[in-house]
């Protein structure tokens, strides 16, 4: 009993239905349309408000190098993301991915948080865009609202965000309409949105001042302003630097959406990656411009943390420029909310076409070519949060989905670039010294084997542990000269780590031809997975509390609703009972795989 259901947690996709003509949905999207999805996802509010709060509360000037810190992390997870979509052009993003190379409940895990996160994502983009509009209006409707309606519940909002739950049906009507339409939309708002930007550049740059970045700290009034740090061009040191990263990394966040378009990309393998590292350069290039431009108009502790753009501009009198970029923002905010949106019915179709969520948000309109039910069921969810939820505690979850998906792509980048579909089992006894021959790559083999894909899984999973212990000791302790236990520690691990990785290194690489490959590997997808468990611990024991519970809401939908009704499963049932004898099954490599007992006998998995 435990084998069998052993072997259905572990069950992963097979990819000969990954190919590119396979798909019910309509393939429209071209390398323009991607850039432009990934872009107006990722580029939304933060671009007007993140460089301001920054560099106020944590870095300074700094902020620049806090955006390259965070868009050098990012680019781990992003170029990861690329190598898979070029191996697996289908809809589900991480889903899929842990599917096809780590298995089934693992992927299911990556679904249901990608749920979650873009659930939550739709929803805090319709309040955060409903309530610039009330700035806007000097809060009159949401003080109409609260008068007319209040909320006492201490975990809902203030007030019902009727503007807020209309968006988001009205936006749940676009994307079932069509996904050309609704990309036609988005390319329009994302251009609007870098014009913007563009215009926030020049007209920054002609009220720039550079003396703005070696401030004297004597000059300030520092009973007016409380927190000024030392002055210059870095006034809270590295560690506000690096705090600043933490925060400018969650502005990167969305570019994974283009991953679930791969069933409606046209040429997935190649257009793909190309989108995700091109947006992420645009993206990129965008916050370093008005980061700097913002520091040297306004010193940092003079930044409105709230709107620091319309402030500096008002500043300065250059009222008209501020309402341009007023406009701006609130198309930012439209692109941001269509590409938080755009994902979820994606990973529901996904997750349904393959058996282990309900069969009937798989449907596809025979018109519209897009997962009709699924996109409705999304819009209605999103918009009731949207409409009575106080988003402020939740907002955490969304980074908690992303950063586990992230590490979960960059392990699966590393597992399936360390082995091949056919890889040779060698008649030897497996014992401790054959694992340290392998482990220094004694052999010196052409390619890999199932030993030396063991030994880097098994340093993989090493890996990770010792980077867990790693960034709690990060937490937890004080790392100072006069406490040298935290170096000593951090010291420890770190080597620890580092031997791994050459373990890791030694062993023979896939011969698979990609169009896409992650460079520098092992190291960059071990980077990425070490970035993502430290800014996972950042976050807050409550925030792992809900996700917990959440997990555990879908976990009880997998083991009893999923793992019996799961597409792969069936497919591999099938195996077992159509070879007609032993021979015909070892030669289908079923054998590899438990299924045939010792003595012939074919075993019919019964999950």
């Amino acid at each position: 009993m435990m084998s069998r259901l052993w072997r259905a947690l572990t069950r992963v996709k097979t990819t000969d239905g990954a190919m590119e003509g396979d798909t019910k949905l309509a393939r429209v999207l071209n390398l323009f349309d991607l850039t432009a999805l990934g872009v107006g996802s990722t580029l939304g509010l933060g671009v007007y408000v993140l460089a301001g709060s920054v560099a106020h509360d944590q870095a300074g000037p700094a902020v620049t190098l806090s955006f390259l810190i965070a868009a050098v992390a990012s680019s781990f997870a992003g170029i990861c993301y690329a190598e898979f979509a070029a191996r697996v052009p289908k809809a589900g993003s991480a889903y899929v991915y842990s599917y096809v190379t780590i298995g089934e409940f693992v992927a299911f895990t990556i679904g249901w948080n990608l749920i979650l996160e873009y659930v939550i994502g739709t929803a805090s983009v319709a309040r955060g865009l409903s309530g610039y509009l009330d700035f806007l209006l000097d809060n009159k409707m949401s003080d109409a609202l609260k008068a007319a309606m209040p909320i006492t519940a201490d975990f809902l909002g203030d007030y019902p965000d009727f503007l807020s739950f209309g968006m988001v049906l009205l936006l749940t009507c676009l994307l079932a309409f069509g996904v050309k339409e609704s990309s036609f939309l988005n390319n329009i708002f994302t251009c609007v949105n870098l014009v913007t930007i563009l215009i926030v550049l020049i007209a920054g740059g002609m009220n720039a001042d550079p003396k703005n970045w070696a401030i004297d700290v004597s000059t300030i009034d520092q009973e007016t302003y409380k927190r000024v740090g030392t002055g210059g061009f870095m006034p809270y040191g590295i560690a506000g630097v690096m705090a600043g990263a933490a925060k400018c990394f969650y502005g990167f966040v969305g570019f994974d959406c283009v991953a679930t378009t791969g069933e409606e990309a046209i040429n997935p393998k190649r257009n793909i990656p190309l989108s995700i590292v091109t947006s992420l350069i645009i993206i990129f290039l965008s916050y370093f411009g008005v980061s700097t431009v913002l520091t040297m108009m306004v010193p940092y502790y003079m930044q409105n943390t709230d709107a620091p753009f319309l402030f500096a501009f008002e500043n300065i009198g250059w009222v008209t420029i501020k309402w341009i970029v007023a406009v701006g923002a609130i198309f930012a905010l439209c692109t941001s909310l269509l590409g938080a949106m755009f994902p979820l019915p994606r990973v529901l179709y996904a997750m349904a076409n393959d058996g282990i969520l309900f069969k009937f948000l798989r449907k596809i309109h025979p018109y519209t070519k897009t997962p009709l039910v699924a996109t409705i069921i999304s819009g209605i969810l999103a918009s009731i949060m949207a409409l009575i939820f106080d988003l402020h505690q939740l907002i955490d979850m969304m980074s908690i989905g992303t950063l586990l998906a992230y590490t979960i792509v960059a392990i699966c980048v590393l597992v399936l670039r360390y082995e091949d579909e056919d890889m040779p089992m060698y008649e030897v006894k497996i014992g401790c010294p054959q694992l340290l021959k392998q482990s220094f790559n004694c052999q010196r083999g052409d390619g890999p084997t199932r030993l030396s894909s063991a030994v880097t899984k098994f340093g993989i999973v090493v890996f990770s542990i010792f980077a867990i212990v790693f960034c709690s000791i990060m937490k937890s302790v004080e790392i100072d000269t006069e406490n040298p236990t935290g170096i000593v520690l951090l010291s420890i691990f770190g080597g620890l780590m580092l031997l791994v990785v050459f373990v890791i290194v030694l062993q023979p690489v896939s011969t698979v031809e990609l169009t896409f490959k992650v460079p520098l590997v092992p190291f960059i997808p071990c980077l990425s997975v070490l970035i993502n468990l430290y800014l996972m611990f950042q976050l807050d024991v409550n925030t792992w509390i809900r996700f917990l519970i959440w997990i555990a809401i879908g976990y009880a939908i997998y083991f009893v609703y999923g793992i019996r009704f799961s597409e792969e499963g069936a497919v591999q049932k099938r195996k077992l009972i159509a070879p007609a004898n032993v021979k015909e099954i070892e030669a289908s490599g079923i054998v590899n795989n438990g299924f045939v007992e010792s003595n012939g006998d074919v075993v019919v998995d019964k999950l």
